[in-house]
């Protein structure tokens, strides 16, 4: 595949097996600063939630894609299911196809799931990786409580609907430590209580929501592969995710690296504009980002 050379965004297709990947690159290839590009990824979002944020380094060449059967990218292999190690691949292959060399990359939530994914089995592909809050049930201590947690989510999801559903994530995603008998003994909050409508509109095909995604929460780091890889691997941590989920995990994720989480503006969308209604604080966090892939933690 030719190199792209541009210095404003452009919209590019991968047909690999599978699936029509679709990916976006801010600025030229080669890169002109001298700097691998920065790789921008999450799951289940797709590309159209780093807007904010790729827009934040005008300095670099940044590449974001929409993960196979989300956004942009549609699958041929007739699946539905979403795992990190198929997301790997097909970054690894995306980046074999751009021919930049190792990238510098961030990946959120679901999306550094597959980054470790992808350091594990690409370890060359990637230089430095800042993997933040990555959603990983088997490494905290109520682990069994936690995915019970998610169960739970998609059992109300199936019931009654998406809007059901959701008022049943944010519940698990902002409930503080463990998942005790106090959290199951709650009643389920009207979605309503969010501003959200209470019809049901019949889908079951939410990634976020169903089971379709399990694979990715339920992933076990390699960690012995992933301190012997040539990666250098930040564990990312928003500072107002203490004690919720996301933070335990990227807190025992560190650990499981014998590292410090590195601690971010914000929340587990800390990077995020107005993309989604839920802003954070995009300008402190990339300043952030910018520190840590210069070395700094």
């Amino acid at each position: 595949m030719a190199a792209v050379v541009s210095t404003g965004m452009t919209t590019h297709t991968l047909t690999i097996p599978g699936v029509e990947l679709v990916y976006d690159v801010h600025g030229p290839l080669p890169t002109t600063d001298g700097r691998p590009p920065l790789a921008m990824i999450g799951q289940p979002m797709d590309a159209a939630g780093f807007a904010t944020l790729a827009g934040l380094f005008p300095e670099r060449t940044v590449i974001t894609y929409d993960p196979r059967g989300l956004g942009r990218s549609v699958r041929t292999d007739g699946r539905n299911d979403h795992t990190p190690e198929t997301q790997a691949e097909d970054l690894h292959a995306l980046f074999e196809a751009l021919g930049a060399g190792p990238v510098e990359m961030f990946g959120s939530s679901g999306g550094a799931v597959t980054a470790l994914a992808l350091v594990t089995a690409h370890p060359n592909d990637v230089t430095t990786l800042v993997a933040h809050e990555p959603p990983l049930l088997p490494v905290v201590p109520d682990a069994a409580g936690a995915e019970r947690a998610r169960n739970g989510v998609r059992d109300v999801y199936e019931a009654k609907g998406s809007n059901a559903g959701m008022a049943a994530f944010i519940a698990m995603t902002s409930w503080l430590g463990e998942f005790t008998d106090a959290y199951f003994a709650q009643p389920v909050p009207d979605p309503s209580t969010f501003g959200m409508p209470t019809d049901d509109d019949g889908t079951r095909d939410d990634p976020l929501l169903s089971d379709r995604s399990w694979a990715v929460s339920s992933y076990r780091p390699d960690a012995d592969a992933l301190k012997a890889a040539s990666t250098r691997v930040v564990i990312a941590v928003g500072e107002e995710s203490a004690g919720t989920f996301t933070g335990r995990a990227s807190m025992a994720t560190a650990e499981l690296l014998g590292e410090h989480a590195a601690v971010f503006p914000s929340h587990h969308g800390g990077f995020l504009g107005g993309e989604y209604g839920y802003p954070g604080q995009p300008e402190k966090f990339a300043h952030r980002l910018r520190d840590v892939l210069d070395g700094a933690h």
